[in-house]
């Protein structure tokens, strides 16, 4: 009888990495016009409407969202200081035909502002101002 060696295993080669698959940018980090024209209009358009609003128009320039609805007869502006979501923003609103009273400031406490804040943010105003939902 003559003893073998035992046989060995080779051993196993590490399975093939994964190739890595680059995630799309947040939307939050999409250029500003972009995010806005593309995701942060119809966003507030689609969150008017769940307040029974059907009449909104949306404005966008000069880095000012403006609003207008219920025939005219309501606005509010989204003011951002600079083509950044992040940076410092206002907001106004007034009735049909009048300069908004107060600019006063939005999301102030928010080091940064993703689109679901965005909207809420202006919907939370609204209401407060009980133009969307009567309290």
């Amino acid at each position: 009888m003559s003893e073998t060696a035992p046989i060995s295993e080779a051993p196993k080669a590490k399975p093939a990495a994964k190739p890595k698959v680059e995630k799309p940018p947040a939307i939050e980090e999409l250029p500003f016009e972009e995010f806005i024209n593309t995701h942060y209009l119809p966003a507030l358009i689609k969150a008017f409407g769940k307040q029974g609003v059907t009449d909104l128009r949306l404005e966008f320039g000069n880095s000012q969202v403006h609003g207008v609805w219920s025939q005219g007869l309501r606005q509010f502006t989204v003011y951002f200081s600079k083509a950044d979501i992040n940076g410092q923003k206002a907001f106004s609103c007034a009735d049909a035909g009048r300069s908004p009273s107060t600019i006063e400031p939005f999301l102030i406490d928010e080091r940064k502002a993703p689109l679901d804040l965005l909207v809420f943010g202006v919907i939370q105003r609204l209401n407060a101002q009980k133009w969307l939902i009567s309290n």
